[in-house]
């Protein structure tokens, strides 16, 4: 008797602090409150926000194109009469506006109202470690916008921002737009301003569920999942959290019951670690690579070419992260890269490809002839995104047993025009695509310098137009502390070379290059949807493997404890796979 007292005594008092709450929001941001207390938005101020990179000399590159997309993004929020007022300012001696660091980012939102509503407006790749802190303890609404354009590109940040908020637990809205006045944007961003959630339509996922899984890929997906829980696997991680990407670190609990472990590393040891490899080592990997036909478009500035020494210098890091991932016992490996290496040593980029592809220049344990993991790719996920690597590391073990191609790679999600009859999406990444997954393998490879201002010494990519083919798409990701991942198929379109180097010339054109169709996935869908910049992809020989390695890698998940979706893809009957 005294606990039922005790309940309803607490929940009216909940119930008159919610009241209380409404109506100090509405006397804040001009909501009018009816008697019975049903609320009816009518925002009339919001606060933008901008997240930018660490670099200054991205931020001062970035800045115009940033500084455009508010422009238009303000003129859209004021047609519905409301004022935006930008909480943080242009910056005269740093040149830019962004919010460039977590302490910045802290102190801007401690002069926000916490109950006001809040935009984070992003054209440019941000680290969202710089607003994540403000955004935790906010009350008010908070919408993520980004601008439809691969140049810096705002689609990827916004992604990256999107997955942070949605591991930390916290409620956003999300929109993007190539001009911000069609009627897709418009719409949402009135029903957000009136105090309603954005919807967008989600529905493509279909969970796998209980749902059973028969013949091949049930055995394949099962066996591969009890082989990591009994025999256990490491992932080497090479200084944790790159970028602030607080979405790529995944919490020891949750990959600790899979048999999965981290080796912390750190990328000062890998740096001493290639000053041990010999330059005679380091020549015999750049002869590997140019006598499989690779090319290298090499100069003599060191500020802004791609020289000789450079890629000598990637190719010591090349062994030297074999040894280390040998000596450790590493199945996977993520080398931060982005910040502290970049100020030591070239771009980690060339490295990361030469890792993922199962045909590669023979490393041997230092004073033996013991050649490093042989005729298998070393799985690396690019800027320690442990998300990817988890789903590398799976990868590589279904699509072994299903005696695919193991080579697999993360993404950027960078941008997508229509083509023809179909949306064409521009995947892209810094590092990490490997050769076999280009038109000609490494003949049709080339390595050229890393732009300067986000790779201060330069260093080599390794670029490359996929080729044509079915793949399989995932991310893995956490949310409300537990791993879920999302399942897709696709093709890779070949697309006539002008229209490719148009594509090129729209984002980054030094980086290798994936044209590809999403199946049953649409562009709003996906980026409604997806939480990660990131999306990995893997290769079959047809759509029937291509689907059986889907529902394999799908069973593997759900018996592993990850909570598998199949997007735009439902399969009715499953015998013949």
């Amino acid at each position: 008797m005294h606990f039922f007292l005790f309940e309803t005594i607490h929940i009216v008092a909940k119930w008159r602090r919610a009241k209380k709450s409404c109506f100090a929001v509405s006397r804040l941001c001009g909501f009018r409150v009816c008697e019975k207390g049903k609320v009816h938005p009518m925002i009339s101020k919001v606060f933008l926000v901008a997240s930018g990179d660490l670099r200054p000399s991205a931020n001062q590159k970035c800045w115009p194109a940033q500084q455009a997309m508010e422009d238009a993004l303000t003129a859209a929020i004021r047609s519905f009469h409301c004022q935006v007022h930008r909480a943080h300012p242009y910056q005269v001696e740093k040149k830019h506006g962004f919010i460039d660091s977590q302490r910045y980012g802290i102190d801007v939102f401690r002069a926000i109202p916490q109950d006001s509503p809040v935009i984070v407006a992003e054209a440019v790749w941000q680290y969202s470690h710089h607003v994540l802190g403000g955004l935790y303890h906010h009350n008010g609404p908070v919408l993520t916008v980004a601008n439809w354009s691969g140049e810096w590109p705002g689609l990827v940040g916004m992604l990256n921002l999107n997955a942070c908020l949605t591991k930390a637990g916290i409620r956003y809205d999300t929109l993007w737009s190539a001009d911000f006045r069609d009627e897709y944007f418009l719409s949402r961003l009135q029903s957000w301003l009136q105090g309603d959630r954005v919807q967008h339509d989600a529905s493509h996922v279909k969970p796998l569920g209980v749902r059973p899984v028969s013949g091949l890929p049930q055995v394949v997906g099962h066996d591969v999942a009890a082989e990591l829980i009994s025999s256990k696997a490491i992932l080497g991680i090479f200084d944790e959290g790159c970028m602030g990407m607080y979405n790529a670190i995944i919490p020891d609990e949750l990959l600790h019951p899979m048999g999965i472990f981290k080796e912390r590393l750190s990328q000062s040891a890998l740096y001493a670690a290639m000053r041990r490899v010999s330059l005679e080592e380091a020549q015999g990997v750049r002869d590997w690579l140019d006598r499989k036909g690779m090319k290298f478009r090499t100069g003599s500035s060191e500020d802004t070419e791609l020289t000789d020494s450079q890629i000598l210098e990637q190719c010591r890091m090349y062994v030297a992260a074999l040894r280390i991932a040998d000596e450790f016992g590493c199945a996977a490996i993520g080398i931060q890269y982005q910040q502290g290496l970049k100020d030591l040593t070239p771009a980690s980029d060339l490295v990361e490809g030469l890792l993922n592809n199962a045909d590669r220049p023979p490393v041997c344990q230092a004073g033996t002839d013991r050649v490093l993991y042989s005729g298998q790719p070393l799985p690396h996920f690019n800027e320690v995104d442990e998300c990817a690597g988890l789903d590398a590391l799976i990868t590589n073990r279904i699509w072994r047993k299903l005696n695919l191609a193991p080579e697999t790679t993360l993404h950027d999600i960078r941008y997508g025009e229509t083509y023809g009859n179909d949306f064409v999406w521009v995947l892209e990444i810094s590092g990490a695509a490997p050769p076999n997954h280009f038109i000609g393998g490494y003949r049709g490879a080339v390595s050229e310098r890393q732009p300067p201002m986000y790779f201060p010494l330069g260093g080599g990519t390794l670029k490359g137009i996929s080729k044509p083919g079915e793949i399989v798409w995932s991310r893995v990701f956490v949310e409300a502390n537990q791993l879920k991942a999302d399942l897709g198929r696709g093709t890779v379109v070949e697309l006539p070379l002008a229209e490719v180097e148009r594509r090129w010339a729209l984002t980054t054109p030094q980086w290798p290059i994936m044209n590809a169709v999403l199946h049953g996935v649409d562009r709003n869908q996906l980026m409604a949807r997806h939480k990660s910049n990131h999306i990995q992809v893997a290769y079959a020989e047809n759509a029937d493997s291509a689907e059986r390695a889907l529902l394999a890698k799908a069973v593997a998940f759900r018996e592993l404890g990850i909570e598998a979706n199949l997007c735009g893809w439902d399969f009715r009957d499953d015998s013949r796979l």
